[in-house]
Order: structure tokens, then C-alpha cells, then sequence
């Protein structure tokens, strides 16, 4: 590395935003960590400013990191036509403009030489800001198709991050030279799992095959109640790990001290599975999980046998149109509408453990739209960009 590079990664001054849900979040603090261990190798560290909103799950996750944080007033456009929302659309019109000259201030008085957007609404202000001053402007989208706001943005990023090789299809033609897949970042111990730690942490039997099921953080009550009503059965095959969340765990429990006493042994329900979880995803033979883009992206890197129950309510129909994808390329079993059921899903987990040569090749299919290296290329990314913007 030469001196100058040197100098100007000790230098390099980066605003980061995105947030509002967990996968804009995680994905832009996978995108930060990764960049911190590279530049770390040449003896550098960044300089960093996280904008969001401040009651939001960004402002959390940047204090818990130590990254500075900086909140802005920002509004969100709801696309539903619901009397409630179309009165919050009001509300919200008379803060983005307090919300972008906010932004303004902030990327005036940072000076970054870039900025990484993961979306959410509260990446616009930056977004205009960014154009505002001519700050080379890189956003990543975690899903299929371009959230709204990645859509207003896209106009004028320097360049755009996607994480389907589909998604370019939904760019305007003209955005499509400035697009690269990058992937969707995930967390490098995702990768890294211990399947015989995993089977130890909850006393797990390494004969009997493990299906983990798991809602997101926050659970999924769909998919916990399809599950209690097969359990019983699906027991006698497997044995499962149920991330139910903490709104339905009182209730999941009651499921489980109903289990006849052989089998009782086989079901472990948690709230909420911490450290723990990249070691049973690598000890899973089976995941079951909505189709988030974070639970997505972690499943294709790791090549899992996976059946997905796509969340019905999810910004843009984001989830299902993942799901389908996948469903598509024989990557994924997808149980959505009429097929969402304790039945279906109690066929397609049995089907799945008695034929091996199925769920190999499921896995192989998911395996192939997997980017582990995600994050590696997004930082490849910002630091080209803010390279050439240098010179």
C-alpha cells in the first residue's frame, strides 16, 4: 500500500444511515464492522457518524457499538390509503423538511467522503443532502425489489448495491450502469457456526435430526400456532428448536407442558435464542423462518434446507416475493395463503426429513444464491468510491 493510500484511509470519514427495521440496521452495522476489520489491517480506523431517528432500533444498535450517533426529524410516505395513515402522511409532510435540513447541517459540518445508505425512510434527507454537496453517494438494497426509498435515491447514487442479481431488472435503465451485486452482509459468526456446540448448548440428541424454527426476534404467532398444531406428530421424527418470541411464550410453554411425556424431551422453546443461533443454524438439518432479507441472505450463505412462511404484511410485499423467488428456483419450500397451515407445514417438514436426496438438492438450489462474502464486497465498494471522489 502506498503512502498516499495510507493517508487517506487514516482519513476516511463516513456517514452511515439506514434504519427503522432490523434488516436496514443489521445490514448497515455488518457493512460498518466489516469496514472497521479492513481498514484496521492497514492500521486505520474510520471515522464514523450513524444518522437516523432517535427513538429508533439504529439508535440502539450505534450506542451499543460506540459508533456516534446523530438524530435527525425525518417523516415516512405510507403507501396504504387508510384514513389513520393518509392523516399520519400529513403530520409527517411538515417534518422532511426540517428532516433534510437537518441532514444538510450534518453533512456540512462532517465533511464525509462518503456516505452508505441501507434504506429506510430516514435515509432520504441524508440521501438529498449528500446530492446537495456532492458527497459520493453509495446505497445497498437488502431486498428483491427497490424499497420506495431506494427508489427516490437510486436517481442519483453513485453507486448502487443490490443483492439479486434480479433486482437490476427493477432498476431504471439508466441507474443499471451504476449498480453492482454485492449481496446482502450478515454477520461473520453466522458462518462460523459450531453444529456440536450448537446440539450441546440446548442437551440435544446427535442422532435425531434438528429443525429449528424461528420467527425473527420478535416471533411470529402465524407461525408459532401452525407449528403447535403439528408438533405433537412431528415429534416422533425430529427433535426442534422454537424461537417463539415474548409475546407468545406463555403460550408456547402451555404447548409444551401439553406434550406427551416420550416427547416432551424433543421440543425446547426459548424467547429468543442469543449466542446460540449460529451454532444451531449449522447444526440444523431443516430452518423454518419467514423470509426476511437478513434470514434470507444468512440461510443461501450457509446452504440451508429451509421452508419459508413469508410474513403477509411486509412493506411492498417484500417477503413473499423473496420467498417465491427462491420457491422458483427450487431453493426454498414456500407455505403462504391457503397452503400456510399446521398441515402443510407438517407435510413439508416430513417430506423433507424422509428424503434426504430432496433436501440435499433444496440445499444446493439455496446454496447458490448465497453471498458469503457480502460484506467484504460492500466495503470494496465504499472504498473505491471514496478513493476516486479523493483524487
Amino acid at each position: 500500500m502506498s503512502l498516499h493510500s495510507a493517508q487517506r484511509l487514516h482519513a476516511l470519514r463516513m456517514i452511515v444511515t439506514g434504519g427503522g427495521t432490523g434488516g436496514h440496521t443489521y445490514c448497515a452495522l455488518t457493512a460498518v464492522t466489516a469496514l472497521q476489520a479492513r481498514l484496521a489491517e492497514a492500521g486505520a480506523a474510520p471515522e464514523l457518524l450513524w444518522v437516523g431517528v432517535a427513538h429508533g432500533l439504529e439508535a440502539a444498535v450505534s450506542q451499543r457499538h460506540h459508533i456516534p450517533f446523530k438524530a435527525i426529524t425525518t417523516g415516512k410516505l405510507r403507501r396504504s390509503l387508510n384514513p389513520r395513515d393518509v392523516l399520519r402522511n400529513l403530520v409527517d409532510a411538515f417534518r422532511i423538511p426540517l428532516g433534510v435540513a437537518q441532514a444538510a447541517f450534518t453533512v456540512a459540518r462532517t465533511r464525509p467522503a462518503v456516505v452508505l445508505s441501507t434504506g429506510g425512510y430516514v435515509s432520504v434527507p441524508i440521501g438529498l443532502a449528500a446530492r446537495l454537496f456532492g458527497v459520493p453517494y453509495l446505497l445497498h438494497e437488502q431486498t428483491l425489489i427497490l424499497g420506495l426509498a431506494n427508489r427516490i435515491l437510486a436517481r442519483f447514487a453513485t453507486r448502487i448495491l443490490l443483492s439479486h442479481e434480479a433486482s437490476l431488472d427493477h432498476l431504471p435503465a439508466r441507474a443499471r450502469s451504476r449498480a453492482v451485486v454485492t449481496g446482502n452482509p450478515i454477520r461473520p459468526a453466522v458462518l462460523h457456526g459450531n453444529p456440536e456446540r450448537g446440539l450441546a448448548a440446548f442437551e440435544l440428541d446427535p442422532a435425531v435430526p434438528l429443525v429449528l424454527v424461528t420467527g425473527g426476534a420478535s416471533g411470529a404467532q402465524q407461525v408459532n400456532r401452525m407449528l403447535a398444531a403439528a408438533l405433537p406428530d412431528l415429534l416422533s421424527h425430529c427433535q426442534i428448536v422454537h424461537q417463539c418470541g415474548s409475546l407468545s411464550h406463555a403460550e408456547m410453554q402451555d404447548t409444551a407442558r401439553a406434550l406427551p411425556p416420550h416427547l416432551a424431551h424433543r421440543y425446547h422453546i426459548v424467547d429468543f435464542i442469543h449466542d446460540e443461533m449460529p451454532d444451531l443454524l449449522a447444526a440444523a438439518t431443516i430452518v423454518v423462518a419467514r423470509s426476511g432479507a437478513g434470514t434470507v441472505a444468512e440461510l443461501t450463505a450457509l446452504g440451508k434446507a429451509c421452508i419459508l412462511i413469508p410474513y403477509p404484511h411486509a412493506a411492498g410485499d417484500e417477503q413473499r416475493i423473496t420467498a417465491r423467488h427462491l420457491a422458483e428456483q427450487h431453493a426454498a419450500i414456500m407455505l403462504d395463503g391457503a397452503q400456510a397451515t399446521p398441515a402443510h407445514l407438517h407435510n413439508a417438514i416430513s417430506s423433507l426429513l424422509a428424503e434426504p436426496h430432496r433436501r440435499t438438492a433444496l440445499a444446493a438450489a439455496a446454496k447458490a444464491h448465497g453471498r458469503p462474502t457480502a460484506a467484504t464486497q460492500v466495503v470494496t465498494e465504499v472504498l473505491a468510491v471514496a478513493a476516486h471522489a479523493s483524487r
